[in-house]
């Protein structure tokens, strides 16, 4: 959030060349605030576990905020009951004709799988185009950004040759940028992906702004210059055992996955992993809210316009 100072201190202009949020008291007396208005498309098959990995993340901060949950599809779920889904998840039907401060799509177990083939790949692109006309900001989730390159930018599918699994060290490349205000020059974030995105490949084919990026692991955030799309490839939502969990179920399903990177201590799996990136998370999305959502976002939803959207800071 903002900090308000009068209209005329001195500090003010340092504070700015410095790209501190600060809101002149003219400003800040003509702020209508009310609750943020949130939708999560959950996309992935532990609908649960991971809604409840989101919302920890959006629930760290002063803005309050409304969550709606969203299935791409009405069919059955294999580790959701599907009391669960009717009782707390919407079809895309019934909030077309809505507009959303901020739209999260999330991963999905789909890293091997073209595009094409993805049984629901047209309702997807249906909900990323309404998107545009109807959100004021998305944030896509690894698998949900490599599937947002293709239907936004036309960027094929890239996959590496191994499943990239663990914590990696990024580097902060766009230090003003309100997305990663207050990161540190380097921070530990965890993925899990085939996805293959490198700053070089990005950067040729699209107009993002790269804003951190790893030797390892390429690309980790990018923004669009108005900051509606957000684009995350790993997962600061992950819990500390979540990378483990998947670590075993390859294991049981004789995958013969690597064990994952600077996860678990002296990368023992016999050592309870610890959960290293929890404060970059937080960070992450508290910026994500404030400065894409919060701070761009019409105070009246049914005036939404995408006119209304700058590209600078």
């Amino acid at each position: 959030m903002p900090i308000k100072i009068p209209d005329q201190l001195p500090a003010s202009d340092t504070l700015r060349q410095e790209r501190i949020f600060i809101m002149s008291e003219t400003r800040a007396t003509t702020q209508m605030i009310r609750p943020l208005k949130v939708l999560i498309l959950n996309l992935m098959p532990k609908k649960i576990e991971t809604e409840t990995q989101f919302l920890r993340l959006l629930s760290n901060s002063p803005l309050q905020v409304d969550i709606e949950l969203l299935r791409i599809d009405d069919r059955p779920s294999k580790n959701t009951p599907t009391e669960h889904l009717n009782n707390f998840y919407r079809q895309f039907d019934t909030v077309k004709n809505r507009n959303f401060d901020g739209l999260i799509i999330t991963g999905a177990p789909l890293g091997l799988v073209q595009f094409e083939d993805v049984a629901y790949w047209d309702h997807l692109q249906t909900i990323m185009s309404w998107a545009k006309n109807h959100v004021t900001s998305t944030l896509y989730v690894c698998w949900a950004a490599q599937a947002a390159l293709k239907l936004l930018y036309n960027l094929p599918k890239r996959t590496r040759k191994e499943k990239l699994s663990g914590v990696y060290h990024h580097d902060v490349v766009s230090e003003f940028h309100p997305v990663v205000r207050g990161f540190d020059d380097n921070f530990l974030a965890p993925h899990s992906r085939y996805a293959d995105f490198t700053a070089e490949y990005l950067s040729e084919h699209t107009d993002l702004d790269i804003l951190a990026t790893s030797d390892d692991a390429g690309v980790y955030l990018a923004s669009s210059k108005d900051k509606r799309h957000v684009f995350v490839t790993g997962h600061p939502e992950y819990d500390a055992h979540t990378l483990h969990n998947e670590y075993v179920r390859d294991l049981a399903e004789g995958m013969d996955p690597a064990i994952p990177v600077n996860y678990y201590p002296n990368d023992n799996p016999d050592n309870p992993p610890i959960a290293s990136w929890r404060s970059h998370g937080h960070l992450l999305f508290s910026n994500w809210l404030n400065y894409c959502v919060y701070q761009q976002t019409p105070y009246d939803l049914d005036h939404f316009s995408i006119e209304n959207f700058t590209k600078d800071d």
